[in-house]
């Protein structure tokens, strides 16, 4: 395994992990991804539990134009960072995936200082599959879709939580097989691999812009929504449909 020079981008190399593989913790996640992360799983945690309410359809629609900020943004941090975070330092063939994935069920598993083959196609598809809901979502909402797509949006955003499921799976299973804590790795950045392969800048400052972007979308979506009237149904993009009343 390869180690990185300052400021290039770390090997994404893989090596069985034995007795003699001597891995410490190094910093593998910057800020940008880190904040990412948790703001895509609260924003899609949001956007699937208001899916079926009336009342609380802004938070719905938020979390989910939310969701498609965060999407553009890592796309273009995947294009623009150095280090781990970068597509082209750990998205692999399908054919890496599945030698990683038959190495989880031997002795020897390949271990990854980033995210490994299987793990990369699927947070490629979960980008894929979250700009597909929201941009369905989007034009359901704004009456946009053929009759023929009107469950688009639904069956997207199914078909998103079911690869949200296969994930989760994939990272308890890296989890017990590497005798490492993954959730635990994108809340500290911590993960282990071979000295120099850690990233040397955190870019925290763009992961606090990133935060804030959110929150004051929010923040936006919020205070610019008219005040409810009668049942108090949450208002969609500050417009509402009113019952015709006679009087």
């Amino acid at each position: 395994m390869t180690t990185m020079n300052p400021g290039a981008a770390p090997a994404e190399a893989s090596a069985p992990e034995t007795h003699e593989t001597v891995l410490a913790p190094v910093k593998v996640w910057d800020w940008p991804v880190r904040v990412f992360h948790w703001l895509a799983v609260a924003c899609f945690a949001g956007a699937w539990l208001t899916a079926e309410s009336e009342r609380l359809h802004l938070i719905h629609i938020s979390c989910g134009y939310t969701l498609a900020g965060l999407v553009a943004f890592r796309v273009v941090w995947g294009l623009l960072d150095t280090g781990h975070a970068r597509f082209a330092n750990f998205v692999r063939s399908p054919a890496a995936a599945w030698r990683y994935v038959t190495s989880l069920l031997g002795d020897r598993p390949l271990h990854y200082t980033g995210h490994n083959p299987a793990g990369a196609l699927a947070i490629v598809a979960l980008l894929g599959l979250i700009a597909l809901t929201v941009g369905l979502g989007w034009a359901t909402e704004t009456e946009r879709l053929p009759g023929w797509l009107d469950e688009g949006h639904e069956l997207a955003a199914n078909a998103l939580m079911a690869l949200v499921v296969v994930h989760l799976v994939g990272v308890a299973v890296g989890s017990l097989r590497h005798r490492e804590n993954l959730p635990r790795a994108m809340l500290t950045g911590l993960k282990r691999g071979l000295p120099g392969e850690g990233i040397r800048r955190q870019h925290g400052w763009l992961g606090a812009l990133v935060l804030i972007c959110a929150l004051g979308f929010w923040a936006w979506q919020w205070h610019s929504a008219p005040v409810s009237t009668g049942q108090g149904a949450a208002l969609v993009g500050g417009e509402r449909d009113h019952d015709n009343d006679d009087d």
